[in-house]
């Protein structure tokens, strides 16, 4: 893949996060994916990526990210980010800003994604 394809997953991915649709986003995992967060924990396959996402997306229902200076580096793309979200347990207003990591394998599939909240 190159760099420009690369970048365009990575951004299609963060489309498909604040859209909520989980069952798009999915299948952009391999199935042995990893997906780190410091907020939310570490979570490995495809099917456990998928239903903590799910979880995620019930809690927080408004969640959105705003994303910029997207970097390529060896099938991987590194993007600044803001969150918002509020809690609907709670009403309780999240805000968090960071750094996300996404590697992709030799197909294009998502094999390792970490979130550092600053």
């Amino acid at each position: 893949m190159t760099e420009i394809e690369t970048i365009e997953l990575a951004r299609a991915y963060v489309a498909l996060s604040n859209a909520h649709r989980v069952e798009l986003i999915a299948p952009m995992f391999s199935a042995t994916a990893v997906y780190t967060s410091s907020a939310v924990g570490e979570f490995t396959g495809s099917d456990e990526i998928e239903k903590m996402m799910r979880g995620f997306f019930t809690s927080y229902p408004d969640v959105f990210w705003l994303t910029e200076n997207y970097r390529f580096e060896n099938n991987r793309v590194t993007f600044d980010f803001s969150m918002q979200a509020n809690a609907t347990s709670s009403g309780e207003h999240l805000q968090r800003q960071g750094i996300e990591r996404i590697e992709f394998d030799e197909s294009g599939l998502i094999k390792k994604l970490e979130v550092k909240a600053s």
